[in-house]
């Protein structure tokens, strides 16, 4: 998907990166990272990129923000854990899919579903104030790695 990345900021530029897991068969699962600008703007890209070429096969993409290391999938899981309430964040639109994808009840068409892992505003329902992201030093990572270790913990 690499190859693909500078095409899809030609018509999406607000795409920061793009990862295809190997765990989602390189066309399950998509994790997208945005510049993200306005209210809604999770699914503007996800309906988008479900409109592109080969990627009309994606059954799940999820969004988060640009900070966000798309290739590393604890760090996105940590965002959609973290940011995603199930029914605000979610939507779920029928289209084509994969021959592969076994599934569908049908084969080549069902249901794919986008997720908004970004965080919130508060014109898409979420009117509290959003909390800072607490960021661990890599020195502080690392001390911690070693404390697991002195306690057995590994």
């Amino acid at each position: 998907e690499r190859i693909f990345l500078p095409l899809i900021r030609m018509v999406l530029p607000e795409v920061v990166d793009i990862n295809m897991p190997l765990e989602g068969v390189f066309h399950n699962c998509v994790f997208v990272s945005i510049d993200k600008r306005f209210p809604g703007h999770a699914r503007k890209v996800c309906y988008a990129l479900w409109g592109m070429g080969q990627m009309m096969f994606a059954k799940f993409i999820i969004v988060v923000d640009k900070h966000v290391d798309v290739r590393n999938p604890s760090e996105v899981l940590f965002h959609l854990w973290s940011n995603v309430d199930p029914e605000r964040d979610t939507f779920v639109v029928k289209g084509p899919l994969d021959a592969l994808d076994h599934s569908s009840p049908t084969p080549r068409y069902g249901s794919k579903m986008g997720i908004d892992a970004t965080r919130k505003w508060p014109e898409e329902g979420h009117p509290r104030p959003w909390p800072e992201e607490i960021l661990m030093s890599e020195e502080v990572k690392r001390r911690v790695d070693a404390l697991w270790k002195e306690l057995g913990l590994e």
